[in-house]
């Protein structure tokens, strides 16, 4: 038997982070220094990671903006992040994987069927968990209702369909974007347009109709997680 995760494993973040690299050659292509912010969706960790690893070598590491926010985006219905617990678990339900240390809620969580399912993952990579935790990386959650919402608006803006999962970035962008409005002040926000919602149309139809559900997590259950001896 052979298992292998795709997205919340160290190796696979660091797979991705061609993304961030072409995107910082984009921005100087345009003439653009670093953003101020740097946003994506969380599931496992990948695709965020991917976009947001080399920004955080070229902000923090090298020193060259040290003020850029790092925004990760989750579902309220699954907040690893937001709500979760920071300890050792299984990487999948039926814990094959090695224990790793994550922001989790749990590998027996069951998540709601929220339209966003590849945001339906219980933890999250255990390097971004270690930049959640050090305070370089601010999480964010939203019920997929206003997610949506944002995603209609980037359609008719942009004429784009973003997927569920690109659309919570979108949302927290759009927020951003309103509160620097409101500040009178110019920013720059990058973030990942991951996937296009042609395949998600039945959720954006639940949505215009007025049928879309939101989710709360309730009370999370963690007494059954492993517990490790620490030194």
């Amino acid at each position: 038997t052979r298992y292998s995760l795709g997205s919340v494993l160290n190796h696979v973040l660091l797979h991705q982070t061609v993304v961030g690299l072409e995107a910082i050659k984009q921005l100087e292509l345009v003439g653009e220094e670093l953003p101020d912010y740097v946003v994506g969706c969380v599931g496992g960790g990948s695709n965020f990671a991917g976009l947001s690893y080399p920004f955080y070598y070229e902000g923090f590491v090298r020193g060259k903006k040290r003020d850029m926010k790092l925004i990760a985006v989750e579902p309220r219905a699954v907040p690893s992040m937001t709500r979760g617990v920071y300890a050792y678990d299984y990487g999948d339900a039926a814990g094959l994987t090695p224990l790793l240390k994550m922001h989790t809620v749990g590998h027996k969580y069951v998540p709601p069927p929220i339209h966003a399912g590849g945001l339906r993952y219980h933890g999250v990579a255990p390097t971004l968990s270690v930049l959640v935790e050090s305070d370089f990386v601010k999480p964010m959650a939203y019920h997929q209702s206003e997610v949506f919402q944002a995603a209609q608006l980037f359609a008719t803006s942009e004429g784009i369909v973003p997927a569920p999962e690109s659309a919570h970035a979108v949302k927290a962008v759009v927020d951003i974007a309103l509160e620097a409005k409101k500040r009178n002040e110019k920013v720059v926000v990058l973030f990942n347009l991951s996937g296009h919602g042609l395949l998600d149309l039945s959720g954006y139809l639940e949505y215009l109709e007025g049928r879309l559900r939101d989710y709360e997590p309730g009370v999370i259950d963690y007494s059954y997680l492993p517990k490790v001896e620490r030194k």
